[in-house]
């Protein structure tokens, strides 16, 4: 009988094994098959670019080391714009969950607006902000990367501008989300799989120290 017993807990073991190698193996495959071109350098027409920056909110960021992490690429972003006279948009939740991080608070001159999670355009004065500036590229930025910067890259290209995403500046709950939102922003709507550098109507994925302006 104890013969018979180790038999059968060997090959359960064995099966156990074979489960976690062959799990092993796919994920591996699968985050392989994620994988996206390094950030590209991109010189922008700051007369005709807006950054917006999503929902960098006490609820949002605050809690999330993940966002925290990006704050000092943030900064370094509005930064940049902000020397330049490019155009500065912060986007917030509706009251009273609007309060922005104080590391990449808005200037006293730079517009917010609201907006539910998701696509910022949708219900939201964006597009019109947007217009009304000139805008015909933007750069994204914020959390969740898998939200609303996925979601409102998709709906900037189906309204025809250009968007450039500051990948050090976008955080979602994990990193998978992350990883998984920028494969897919490269390979959805306006697709550049390549990450050609400013592909009209579609979407570049850059970095917050690659991003400068003319």
């Amino acid at each position: 009988m104890g013969r018979v017993r180790l038999a059968l807990l060997a090959r359960v073991f064995a099966a156990l094994v074979l489960a976690v190698a062959t799990h092993s193996a796919a994920l591996a495959q699968t985050q392989a098959d994620l994988t996206v071109p390094e950030p590209a350098s991109v010189s922008l027409d700051a007369a005709t670019t807006s950054l917006v920056a999503i929902d960098f909110l006490q609820s949002t960021c605050a809690s999330n080391p993940l966002c925290v992490n990006t704050l000092p690429a943030m900064a370094n972003a509005l930064s940049t714009a902000r020397t330049a006279n490019a155009h500065v948009i912060y986007s917030v939740h509706l009251a009273p969950d609007n309060n922005i991080v104080p590391e990449v608070a808005p200037l006293l001159a730079e517009q917010v607006f609201a907006a539910i999670p998701g696509d910022k355009f949708f219900d939201s004065n964006l597009d019109y902000l947007l217009r009304q500036t000139g805008t015909t590229t933007v750069v994204l930025s914020g959390v969740s990367s898998n939200s609303g910067v996925m979601y409102t890259t998709a709906a900037a290209i189906q309204r025809g501008y250009t968007v450039v995403i500051a990948t050090d500046a976008i955080a979602a709950a994990n990193e998978l989300s992350t990883t998984v939102a920028l494969w897919q922003l490269l390979h959805g709507p306006g697709a550049n799989p390549q990450n050609v550098p400013l592909q009209p109507k579609a979407v570049t994925l850059s970095r917050s120290d690659l991003i400068t302006y003319k």
